[in-house]
């Protein structure tokens, strides 16, 4: 005899349902990631169950990086979020671009701990020539090659030109990284106004033009809406960037964001679900924010579509020990 006399019939949000198609390597349409934007807490798990399918059928490999913060601070744009800018009065330390013993002292640390990736971070606008500070950046990644050759070596200096994007090809950089932050037409509201989001876009353009691949996201949290960043998932797509860093803003004691309230875990959750429909086969890794800001919901986010993470720190915020990190990384092979 059954247990109970009815069965209870399966509910899926409809709209959960036609996002199915993307298990069928159909693109997701807009309007209809929208409207996934707009699902509630009841389905929001459905959602996460599609998107860690996605994920485990069309991205095999898992991505795991580190950063250095090679010159910190002392910048001169004054993007609202972040503690490096001369425009605000965090408490960090400021220096000038480290030797090129620290440098491979920190590469060989992620070498060791099996880091497929590290890369080179400075503070600053950029590099539009190839000067002396440049040069010596150069230098410290070829000395990491001939150390390290199964190391990738990536870098986040900022915008570029023509010349130092050839120079970078040309030293055999793997990734190259620099955030649109938010949707574009948002760009100068919830970002800087210092810099524009087109020469941002056009550093993009050129490391495409030569070869080099990008590591392009954002950050959820600077007062965008649900629909701001569905809008930027489809600008990164436009872009056909190779690797989406996701980061979760932590409101910063001296910047100008240091009041801003914080996302719910539900809603980064689903925003990370909808980036894995809107780009199947691509990287999308988890940042800042990981384990400041999501705490317990930590895994759910890792199996809500991202197959990326970045171990051991952020610059200017602390991040989790790499072995923690390689035993969570162990345990999201099982599902």
């Amino acid at each position: 005899m059954p247990m109970f006399e009815t069965e209870v019939p399966l509910q899926i949000n409809p709209d959960v349902l036609e996002a199915y198609q993307v298990l069928n390597a159909r693109a997701l349409p807009r309007e209809l990631a929208m409207r996934l934007a707009k699902l509630t807490a009841d389905d929001i798990p459905d959602l996460i169950s599609l998107a860690n399918k996605v994920r485990g059928k069309f991205t095999a490999d898992f991505h795991a990086c580190t950063i250095m913060n090679a010159k910190s601070g002392a910048c001169a744009e004054d993007c609202k979020f972040c503690a490096q800018s001369s425009h605000h009065t965090a408490e960090i330390e400021t220096y000038a671009l480290t030797s090129q013993d620290k440098i491979l002292a920190d590469a060989k640390q992620a070498f060791e701990n099996d880091a497929k990736s590290f890369g080179i971070v400075t503070s600053g606008t950029g590099f539009h020539k190839i000067d002396a500070e440049f040069q010596k950046i150069i230098d410290a990644i070829q000395a990491i090659h001939e150390k390290y050759p199964t190391l990738n070596v990536c870098a986040s200096l900022g915008t570029l030109t023509a010349e130092t994007a050839a120079a970078l090809a040309k030293v055999g950089i793997a990734h190259y990284n620099i955030n649109l932050q938010v949707v574009p037409q948002r760009y100068a509201e919830l970002v800087s106004t210092t810099q524009s989001i087109e020469t941002r876009m056009e550093t993009i353009r050129l490391l495409a033009e030569h070869n080099i691949k990008t590591c392009v996201g954002g950050i959820i949290g600077l007062g965008e809406s649900m629909e701001d960043r569905i809008a930027m998932g489809y600008a990164l797509k436009e872009l056909d960037v190779d690797v989406i860093p996701l980061n979760v803003l932590i409101p910063i004691p001296g910047t100008a964001l240091e009041n801003q309230p914080l996302v719910p875990a539900a809603d980064i959750a689903k925003t990370f679900a909808i980036f894995r429909l809107i780009h199947p086969m691509k990287t999308i890794k988890f940042a800042a924010g990981r384990e400041t800001r999501m705490k317990d919901f930590q895994g759910l986010l890792m199996l809500a579509g991202a197959n990326g993470l970045l171990t051991g720190g952020y610059l200017t915020t602390r991040g989790r020990e790499t072995k923690e990190d390689e035993a969570l990384i162990k345990e999201l092979k099982y599902f």
